[in-house]
C-alpha cells in the first residue's frame, strides 16, 4: 500500500489526473479495518456488546464495530471502487444501464 500511495503521489506532482490508486488504497483499507474490527470483537466476545462502567477499552471497541461499517460506504462503497476498478482497470464492460445518457432530472424514479 505504501508503494501504490507513492504512485498516487507520483501522478499528482506530475500534473497527470488520479489514477486507480485512491480507489485500491480506499478499497483495501476500508475492507481491512473491517476484518480487524471484527477480530477484535471476536477476542472480546461479548463484552463489546456490553461492558462494565469506565470501561474504555471495551466502550472504544464497541464504538469502533459500529463506525468501522460506515468506512465501506463513505468515500464511495466497496462495490462502487469495485466497478471502478472493474472497468477501468480490468477494462470490463460497464453495467447495463438504459438511463446512463439521461439527465439526472429526466431519470425515472419509482
Amino acid at each position: 500500500m505504501t508503494l501504490t500511495n507513492q504512485r498516487a503521489a507520483d501522478r499528482r506532482r506530475a500534473g497527470h489526473p488520479p489514477g486507480p490508486e485512491g480507489s485500491i488504497s480506499k478499497l483495501f483499507f476500508s475492507e481491512h479495518t473491517q476484518r480487524l474490527q471484527n477480530l477484535a470483537v471476536d477476542l472480546e466476545g461479548p463484552s463489546t456488546q456490553a461492558w462494565l462502567e469506565g470501561d474504555q477499552w471495551l466502550k472504544g471497541t464497541a464504538w469502533s464495530l459500529l463506525r468501522v461499517r460506515a468506512k465501506t460506504i463513505a468515500g464511495g462503497t466497496s462495490e462502487v471502487q469495485r466497478n471502478i476498478l472493474g472497468e477501468r482497470i480490468l477494462g470490463l464492460p460497464k453495467e447495463p444501464d438504459t438511463n446512463r445518457d439521461l439527465a439526472w432530472s429526466q431519470v425515472p424514479r419509482s
